[in-house]
């Protein structure tokens, strides 16, 4: 019961001083985006909408993100497989996913609309005026000068999954997540921070089931044809970085930079892989983990890369823990149980076998991927309660249920970094950056 009670306080001053800020009124939600790069928040930050309505107790934030990481798991699962898979989701009310959120200016006279970013995915949303199971806040196209539908001739119906006609306009259903969308294929000017892009192409929502749709809209990240990256080739040389910030901070600054202008110039690189099968993804190769100064006995299968199968590793700005496929994670948390100590109780909470009461002294860990090596900070793969007591690592194995051959570099892991995605020369950057 004492154990309980503990779990139950466990970082909830997140949620309880976030609920204290009421949103805009934060002169952080209200500073302008600037030339091409946009302020990148958290939806649990002061300057979201979508943050909880009261607060939750860790134990009750933590098993929501586990939850929400199990819908993202099967619909990166689907797409490696290529198969439509909508899991049903539990009783407990799911989280949105994706988890960062920035801000966009959509027709003209200009709608200010909060997006999320999704770095697996390639078409952008928006809820529209009429939409069934849409968040209340819509985009009106009446209001749009600017705005038209595409026609079913149009070439980007094709680039759609499962285009329909009906009186002559481009439709499209698809599964996300938990969640089943049927959108209006779109354009209209689009203005990210002070740039404008005309006749930009997305999807208006008209109906949307279940709770994985980011209720803000969603910006895909992606390397398809319908992505930022391809439609703003021109303007943005399909590079973009992006840091996040921790969602334990109200200081937040993150940002999103697109372009190749203002990028790093000293950060590390590894290879950017191609799966024809899934070509959104940005695969790299991860070919060891190492736990303070041990590189883990690892099978090399559980990190080789098979377009085939869709194994291998990816970077995901969706997924809020690292998940490791079965062997990785097995050999990754047993040295560092080994290393914390072997007399130690281990205790667990929902889909974390790794947590302690006592305080522990923990060794790093690093990614070992071709050409860089990535050493985490301590606050980017564990989670502490407010007085020290109870630390959890922050990582897991991926569920049985969803495909288990994709290891998945996860947002916590990414936050305070910045990552650049240059995708003309196939490489993806990482280079420590406080931006919390």
């Amino acid at each position: 019961m004492k154990t309980h009670l503990i779990l139950l306080t466990l970082i909830c001053f997140l949620f309880s001083v976030v609920s204290i800020v009421q949103g805009l009124s934060n002169p952080k939600c209200s500073a302008q985006d600037q030339g091409s790069t946009l302020q990148v928040f958290h939806v649990f930050s002061p300057c979201s909408p979508f943050r909880p309505s009261k607060p939750l107790s860790w134990e009750e934030s933590v098993l929501q993100m586990l939850a929400k990481d199990q819908a993202r798991l099967q619909y990166l699962s689907s797409l490696v497989a290529r198969k439509s898979v909508v899991p049903i989701a539990s009783g407990r009310q799911i989280i949105q996913s994706p988890t960062y959120i920035v801000r966009a200016n959509i027709g003209t006279p200009p709608q200010t609309m909060l997006m999320a970013m999704d770095t697996s995915n390639d078409a952008a949303w928006l809820p529209c005026t009429g939409c069934v199971g849409c968040s209340s806040t819509v985009f009106a196209p009446a209001k749009s000068t600017t705005f038209k539908p595409l026609p079913c001739q149009a070439a980007q119906c094709n680039q759609v999954p499962n285009p329909t006609c009906g009186g002559g306009a481009c439709a499209f259903n698809l599964t996300y997540g938990g969640s089943t969308i049927a959108a209006n294929l779109s354009q209209d000017t689009v203005t990210l921070a002070t740039d404008r892009i005309p006749a930009y192409t997305f999807g208006c929502i008209q109906k949307t089931t279940g709770s994985s749709v980011p209720p803000q809209g969603l910006m895909g990240l992606g390397r398809g044809p319908l992505s930022l990256l391809a439609q703003t080739q021109s303007l943005y040389s399909s590079t973009f970085s992006y840091c996040l910030p921790s969602f334990k901070s109200l200081n937040f600054s993150g940002s999103l930079r697109l372009g190749p202008v203002g990028q790093p110039k000293r950060i590390k690189y590894t290879p950017l892989l191609k799966n024809p099968r899934r070509s959104s993804l940005y695969y790299v190769n991860l070919v060891a983990i190492r736990v303070g100064r041990r590189v883990v006995d690892i099978p090399p299968s559980a990190f080789a890369f098979n377009p085939a199968t869709g194994a291998g590793t990816i970077f995901d700005s969706g997924t809020v823990f690292t998940r490791l496929v079965t062997p990785a994670y097995t050999a990754v948390r047993n040295e560092f149980r080994r290393r914390v100590g072997r007399n130690l109780t281990v205790t667990s909470l929902g889909g974390f076998d790794t947590c302690y009461t006592v305080p522990i002294v923990s060794p790093t860990i690093t990614f070992m991927f071709s050409g860089m090596n990535v050493t985490l900070p301590q606050d980017n793969f564990l989670i502490h309660s407010t007085a020290g007591s109870t630390t959890c690592l922050a990582m897991a194995a991926a569920p049985d249920n969803v495909n288990s051959v994709l290891n998945v570099i996860a947002n916590m892991q990414q936050q305070n970094h910045r990552l650049l995605f240059d995708v003309p020369n196939s490489r993806l950057g990482v280079a420590r950056e406080l931006c919390t």
